[in-house]
């Protein structure tokens, strides 16, 4: 379009909030950590359309896209996995859930930001990672969490046990992260920087912003 310099992208946020996110391995927790990371988020990416999926074993549109950063701080802040049945992590969903999100007419440049501890995936995120970067859509990785991990807590005080009654432990998966992000043309991000992760994501998006007028020139 002439005379239009400014195109917006269309960013989403992909928040995971399977079980283990409630592992006090960073303080508050990690799904504290991650809600407060999209708390700074959203207002630094002023002008954007951002949505919203929240995901465990499976994934949920929480938001369409939107410039709506009110409703969409709400729906993160009040983010649990009780709002999902099926418990696991299943990033695969969630990039597609987000790809078909994404997947409209408008010109802007595409991004996935993917918040998650990386903790057992399905066998099917890679490919799924794969599909949305053909289709052209970034993929960023925001890792929360310690490699040392964390036992799982259950409320109340209490932990998560297996079916052998052994304490459920969590620990960051780092690599896959790394590996995601890779496939996807984005970079690998980690919640022990919030800075960092925030001005990562800040550039790519003018980049994508930049990259857009110059597509339609």
């Amino acid at each position: 379009e002439a005379g239009k310099t400014q195109q917006s992208a269309d960013l989403v946020i992909a928040l995971d909030i399977s079980n283990s996110m409630l592992a006090e391995d960073v303080k508050p927790s990690r799904l504290e950590q991650a809600k407060q990371f999209i708390q700074k988020l959203a207002p630094a990416l002023d002008g954007q359309r951002l949505g919203l999926v929240f995901f465990a074993g499976e994934a949920f549109p929480q938001m369409p896209l939107s410039t709506d950063y009110e409703a969409l701080l709400m729906f993160a802040r009040s983010a649990h996995p009780d709002f999902i049945t099926d418990q696991g992590t299943d990033i695969g969903a969630a990039v597609e859930s987000c790809k078909r999100m994404l997947e409209n007419d408008a010109k802007s440049g595409k991004a996935i930001i993917l918040i998650s501890d990386g903790e057992n995936h399905e066998e099917k995120a890679m490919q799924r990672v794969r599909e949305a970067s053909e289709a052209g859509i970034l993929v960023y990785t925001v890792g929360v969490g310690s490699a040392g991990g964390a036992n799982v807590p259950a409320g109340k005080g209490l932990i998560r046990r297996d079916g052998m009654g052994q304490p459920v432990r969590s620990a960051a998966n780092d690599a896959l992260m790394q590996s995601i992000a890779e496939a996807g043309d984005g970079e690998a991000l980690n919640l022990r920087d919030p800075e960092k992760a925030l001005s990562v994501i800040r550039d790519a998006v003018a980049h994508l912003e930049k990259s857009t007028v110059t597509a339609n020139a």
